[in-house]
């Protein structure tokens, strides 16, 4: 991968399939914040991987990290979103409150991150912005009414910021990523409380018949923000195993 030498931002970087972006990305030579509320349960041992402190969902602290990358490094070769939460619920027993913090984190997160760190993405000459979307951001499914809305907007937004910064001739692509289950603290914690969905039929959701592991989503963003990928950009990947063939 040619992202040697490069810096690159992951949120959502101490658990589950930010941290496999994080570990996957120094370990092909990039230089890696790791942006989390919380610092990693294990430590990283990398030390191309620093921990920096961000909520997502408050548009001040996304700024102030801009201006540290700016004031550090001048300039910033990827952002990979990957903050998120996930929890059940239909449009009838899904709470006010419940939809308002799921899109703060999925959907105002994203929009903050790309629109803060766009103009360090731009001052690198080649930058590339990675959203963690779903495949519950191309699919319905009545118990997921708050996340898959706020994962088809990850999408939209997705396209719609590749195709902003292509018109004004910005050196910067925007691609949206789609998993299906992962083996992620996130999807174990959602069971212990889901009451319609079930691991068993997750699982047999995906025809490969096993959940994906992080380091299989990462590989694919790694790709996405390397040269090797310069013309890729608008572009929604799945990576669900076959479920949305």
């Amino acid at each position: 991968m040619t992202v040697r030498d490069r810096i690159v931002l992951v949120t959502g970087g101490s658990s589950g399939i930010g941290r496999a972006c994080c570990e996957r990305f120094a370990a092909e030579g990039a230089h890696i914040l790791a942006a989390d509320l919380r610092p990693p349960v294990k430590a990283f041992e990398n030390p191309l991987i620093r921990w920096i402190e961000l909520d997502v969902t408050r548009h001040q602290q996304w700024q102030s990290v801009a201006a540290e990358v700016n004031a550090q490094h001048g300039k910033l070769h990827g952002l990979v979103n990957c903050a998120g939460l996930l929890f059940e619920g239909t449009v009838e027993d899904t709470s006010l409150a419940q939809w308002r913090k799921l899109m703060a984190v999925n959907v105002n997160g994203t929009f903050f991150g790309c629109q803060s760190m766009l103009p360090l993405l731009r001052a690198s000459g080649a930058g590339a912005i990675v959203n963690l979307s779903s495949v519950s951001g191309m699919k319905g499914d009545a118990e997921l009414a708050a996340y898959d809305a706020s994962k088809g907007a990850v999408r939209m937004l997705s396209k719609d910021i590749a195709i902003h910064c292509a018109r004004m001739g910005y050196p910067v692509r925007c691609n949206s990523v789609h998993p299906g289950v992962v083996e992620t603290p996130m999807v174990s914690e959602f069971f212990k409380s889901a009451r319609h969905s079930t691991e068993q039929q997750w699982n047999e959701s995906q025809p490969i018949g096993r959940r994906i592991a992080p380091e299989e989503v990462a590989g694919l963003v790694a790709w996405l923000c390397s040269s090797e990928a310069s013309f890729a950009t608008g572009g929604e990947y799945t990576i669900d195993g076959g479920m949305t063939a």
